[in-house]
């Protein structure tokens, strides 16, 4: 995997996921003092947000635009105030705006709207029960708006805050990495490259035999030693537990690269069945209330989507339809959740009959790593065809797939019915979820990436799916689109 490739891989394995075994008991005192000011800052924060939300409503030009009924005076609106900015509080650390791991902006942005508009549902239900409560719908919704611009401003500050002592080599993490193989390079490269994410690599060993655990003590008689990193899960298991119980015996960080089984377990339940406890694996953790919630998700922005695009949706149809002869969208089958097939709609972008012409193409097949077919100045393609592929605009129509019920915004890409019969097994996993417009996959390195890096990629996504994901992958998309790689 390239650089680029990696880099958010190696956010996630850092920063994002969980430590395995013996979690440092005394982080730096620069990690925890910004841990600790985080809270007030996040009440002030919210205090002027609320407070600019009532004056805008009751002291500006709003008051021309919506006559007030009901005003009530700001001193009895900031004590509720108070109150509910400690509510808020409570919402944003059970969203796990207050841990210590470390995160990237996009996903801090993330977790920050789904708290202030979780935050906001609760004074819309107290606001139904209570009317005089909250007088005003304008300070709710300005309220919203007001309380995700200013966090998110302070937090960026502090993130820059952050990433400046990290530059300078304080509160850097001085890390150990175990393995010989393409993970330890990745690792290694990226965490050189990129100091501001606040990990210094000081040694690296190909295994954990009794000389690198004799050079390992030394090396901490002399140097601050804070993670180990096991990059290879191939290490002989004697090695691995000899490797777990040093970091036990020394207070040390452990992270490791998850073996194929132990990934596959990645999302499990601990039950009894008659008295026998038995553990249950899931594929996903998009179950219950998960899989409404992303449904509602889905449907709310793609019809917001649809009406927003509708102009340009207009123009790109025009244009299909007057460039090349042929309808101006295509239904072509595809395979979706647990292996059904639908149809996917698409803007035309090849030669009407185009399917007849792929048999005598395959033998040019650039992708014959995986079953996916990919072909560079593909004939059929027709002149504006290679504009919508260029930006993906020939896939917009799919948000009435989503709408539908069929796709998803976000998860792995749709293949044809001929691809999927050629998956091997750990490849049926990507029909766990429905299929997305974009996914990880996409955001991480569009269509040069390997079948097998695309598999395992959309595969962590379905084994660690979150709404707040989903929206760090559709902020990753335009940038992902707009620069200048190829179309999937």
């Amino acid at each position: 995997m390239g650089k680029k490739k990696v880099v958010w891989f190696i956010r996630d394995f850092l920063f994002a996921s969980g430590s395995y075994f013996c979690y440092d008991s005394y982080m730096k005192k620069l990690e925890l003092t910004f841990a600790a000011i985080l809270v007030p800052l996040d009440y002030l924060a919210l205090i002027l947000a609320g407070s600019l939300a009532y004056f805008l409503r009751f002291e500006s030009f709003m008051t021309d635009l919506r006559p007030v009924i009901f005003a009530m005076n700001y001193q009895a609106f900031f004590k509720i105030l108070l109150m509910v900015a400690l509510a808020w509080i409570a919402v944003f650390g059970l969203n796990g705006l207050y841990s210590i791991k470390r995160q990237s902006v996009i996903a801090l942005f993330s977790k920050i709207f789904v708290a202030c508009s979780a935050s906001t549902l609760i004074i819309v239900v107290a606001f139904f029960f209570n009317f005089n409560l909250f007088s005003s719908r304008l300070i709710i919704i300005s309220g919203w708006l007001l309380s995700i611009i200013i966090v998110s401003l302070e937090r960026l500050i502090i993130h820059y805050v952050k990433k400046a002592f990290y530059k300078k080599g304080l509160g850097v993490r001085q890390v150990i990495v175990v393995g010989h193989n393409r993970n330890a390079s990745d690792i290694v490269k990226v965490l050189k490259e990129n100091p501001a994410y606040g990990f210094r690599v000081i040694e690296v060993y190909d295994n954990f035999n009794d000389a690198v655990r004799e050079n390992l003590g030394q090396l901490m008689d002399v140097k601050q030693v804070d993670d180990v990193i096991l990059a290879n899960a191939n290490l002989a298991e004697e090695e691995k537990n000899n490797l777990v119980n040093f970091c036990i015996e020394h207070q040390l960080n452990y992270k490791y690269a998850a073996s194929l089984l132990e990934t596959k377990l990645i999302n499990f339940d601990l039950g009894t069945i008659g008295g026998v406890p038995l553990i249950e694996v899931r594929q996903t953790k998009l179950e219950g209330w998960g899989r409404i919630l992303k449904r509602l998700f889905d449907f709310m922005i793609a019809i917001s989507a649809l009406i927003i695009l509708s102009p340009v949706l207009f123009v790109i149809g025009l244009s299909v339809v007057l460039t090349s002869a042929g309808p101006m969208v295509v239904k072509l089958e595809r395979v979706g959740y647990v292996g059904k097939k639908f149809k996917v709609f698409k803007f035309r972008s090849m030669v009407k009959n185009a399917h007849r012409l792929k048999p005598d193409l395959m033998r040019a097949n650039e992708r014959a790593d995986g079953p996916l077919f990919k072909m560079e100045g593909d004939p059929r393609i027709t002149g504006f065809g290679k504009f919508l592929r260029r930006w993906s605009f020939d896939e917009l129509p799919q948000l009435l797939n989503v709408i539908l019920g069929q796709m998803s915004l976000v998860g792995p890409r749709p293949h044809e019915p001929e691809e999927v019969a050629q998956y091997r097994v750990q490849h049926k996993k990507l029909l766990a979820i429905k299929p997305g417009l974009t996914g990880m996959a996409q955001v991480s390195g569009r269509s040069d990436l390997l079948w097998e890096e695309e598999v395992q990629l959309d595969t962590y996504y379905i084994e660690n799916w979150s709404l707040a994901l989903d929206i760090q992958i559709l902020f990753k998309t335009p940038k992902a689109v707009f620069s200048r790689r190829r179309a999937v």
